[in-house]
């Protein structure tokens, strides 16, 4: 390292930023790549990877099928994210909720 800011053209808007020296050594000593995106185009990548946009947070690999069942509480019908099995209870959100009692 020479020790003197850098500067970089995103990958994603195109726009330059800085990457500085104390960047560049904190990235260096952790064994981290050199970014390629500005600040703002990451934050939002790492928003779009965690989120899938109607506030569920992502980890089930994508777009997971729903499927179509009557609340065995309250009898409205409702979609889940599994394939109910034969002589299991399925709740919608608001009774599966209420039988799991208060968040902590």
């Amino acid at each position: 390292m020479d020790g003197e800011d850098r500067v970089i053209v995103c990958r994603d808007c195109g726009s330059e930023f800085v990457f500085t020296a104390g960047e560049q050594s904190f990235f260096s000593e952790r064994g981290f790549m050199d970014p390629v995106r500005c600040p703002g185009c990451r934050s939002q990548r790492r928003r779009e990877r965690n989120n899938n946009g109607d506030g569920s947070v992502a980890g089930g690999g994508g777009n997971r099928p729903m499927f179509d069942v009557i609340c065995d509480q309250c009898g409205q019908p409702t979609k889940v994210p599994f394939e109910p099995r034969q002589g299991r209870p399925v709740y919608c959100r608001d009774c599966f909720q209420a039988q799991r009692g208060p968040a902590m």
